[in-house]
């Protein structure tokens, strides 16, 4: 359960230069959740509020997340994560907790249990609590610097480190995730200093300035925890979305989930799949997607946002997105199922079908090459290749209702708003603009005539 006493603090302000994208880092995905949405996730699980300090193209980082606008504060300047969290300050005092977590919004990888490490630490008498990292290269992050007797006197940004003044690089880093104790840490935050090397407020200073009021400071060492290091980079990206893909897919496997070709598959973070589901990769499960036992989904399709009951069978090259597969559908191959797309129990779509915002009744069929925008199909209806609705006028769309039972033939256009009656049949080839009554044939095509061809030699 979230801890009530808790707030966390997200840092979600900065730029991320080195990923070269003009759009904000936070918002950099890995199996199509942003970074943002991961730590998220991660803070909501241990802590009741969760707030966000944004800057560098808050805007898009709002619009992307407006779930979690109403946590939002923003850093109009970016002066460095003490600067970060001082922004965000007020609002941790008026949230009334008494611990605040503090993390990186760059760290999608960070598991909910290494933040309740960090809450234990202060809930047991540490007043500023942070996850330190043994890594073979310390590279740019900040060193952790202890006494003799092993207990830590500060941090240090690498651009700041002499080995001279504060001893041999022992491998020790931080990693940027903290909790402190909100009543002792509100008499030092703003004691923070820009005099170093970089001109900016270092969150990791508080750890020095807290040693130097007799606060209690822990340091809750891990080894080699690469998943908890921010990411900066393309390739760091690329690493850690594949070290996410890995681990999702090989979990959901040990459930009971059969997965063929498993190195092919990608499954989200968010997404859901009962023990006795069957995925054939390579395929992409996304979003809040849910595909329950007994179904199945074929190679090459993309699933995303949507539901697949038991039984269903999803087959190759097909592509999902908000739909919903009632139990026994049949649905591909190369279908295409867009959002509002609702197959109800037995009902099938076959190759080169397009759906949107349609529902297809018990047991009714789109076998081919049609499109079914703004439409409901009964009940063992029957549409044939070719098919359109043409649901849009050039201002509004319009719905076409298709009765039970009916057959439409094939290469039929129907001009919405339009009804066909139960057990009615439209011949192939019509263009259908007026209703037709239950149990009647509707013809809409002119007279064939053949004529002599010119110049045609006997």
């Amino acid at each position: 359960m979230p801890d009530s006493t808790t707030v966390a603090v997200i840092l979600a302000a900065g730029k991320g230069t080195r990923m070269h994208s003009d759009k904000p880092k936070v918002l950099q995905t890995l199996l199509g959740e942003t970074m943002l949405r991961s730590v998220a996730t991660a803070a909501q699980t241990v802590c009741a509020q969760v707030l966000t300090v944004v800057g560098h193209g808050h805007d898009l980082v709002r619009k992307a997340h407006p779930d979690l606008a109403e946590g939002f504060v923003l850093q109009a300047e970016q002066m460095g994560t003490g600067h970060a969290l001082q922004t965000a300050w007020e609002r941790v005092r008026q949230s009334g907790a008494s611990h605040c977590l503090v993390l990186n919004g760059d760290t999608p990888l960070v598991p909910p249990e290494a933040l309740e490490d960090l809450l234990d630490a202060v809930r047991e008498g540490s007043d500023v609590a942070f996850l330190s990292a043994v890594l073979p290269s310390s590279g740019a992050f900040g060193r952790v610097v202890r006494g003799p007797g092993g207990d830590v006197l500060s941090i240090v940004e690498a651009k700041d480190y002499d080995p001279a003044t504060h001893g041999p690089d022992t491998g020790e880093v931080n990693t940027g995730l903290f909790c402190l104790r909100v009543a002792p840490v509100d008499n030092i935050l703003f004691d923070l200093s820009s005099a170093n090397k970089s001109g900016e407020f270092y969150i990791t200073d508080l750890v020095g300035l807290a040693v130097a009021s007799g606060l209690r400071v822990h340091a809750q060492r891990r080894e080699g925890a690469h998943e908890l290091m921010g990411i900066n980079s393309p390739l760091e990206l690329a690493h850690a979305e594949e070290h996410m893909r890995a681990g999702i897919v090989l979990a959901h496997m040990a459930a009971g989930v059969l997965i063929h070709q498993h190195h092919g598959v990608v499954i989200g973070p968010r997404v859901s799949l009962e023990p006795g589901a069957e995925l054939t990769g390579p395929c992409r499960i996304l979003g809040a997607s849910h595909i329950e036992r007994g179904a199945s989904v074929g190679a090459f399709t993309q699933i995303v946002d949507s539901r697949v009951s038991a039984g269903a069978e999803v087959r190759e090259h097909c592509h999902l997105e908000n739909a919903t597969l009632a139990a026994d559908v049949i649905a591909g191959p190369y279908a295409r199922l867009r959002p509002g797309a609702v197959l109800h129990q037995g009902a099938r779509v076959g190759n080169f079908v397009e759906m949107k915002k349609a529902v297809l009744g018990p047991g009714a069929k789109a076998s081919h090459l049609t499109y079914l925008g703004d439409c409901e199909v009964g009940a063992g209806a029957n549409i044939g290749a070719g098919t359109i609705t043409c649901n849009y006028d050039g201002v509004n769309k319009h719905t076409t209702q298709i009765g039970a039972g009916a057959f439409i033939g094939s290469n039929t256009a129907l001009v919405a708003p339009v009804t066909v009656g139960e057990k009615a049949l439209v011949g192939a080839g019509s263009v259908i603009t007026k209703d037709v009554p239950e149990g009647g044939l509707a013809i809409a095509r002119s007279k064939q005539t053949n004529l002599e061809r010119r110049g045609r030699k006997p």
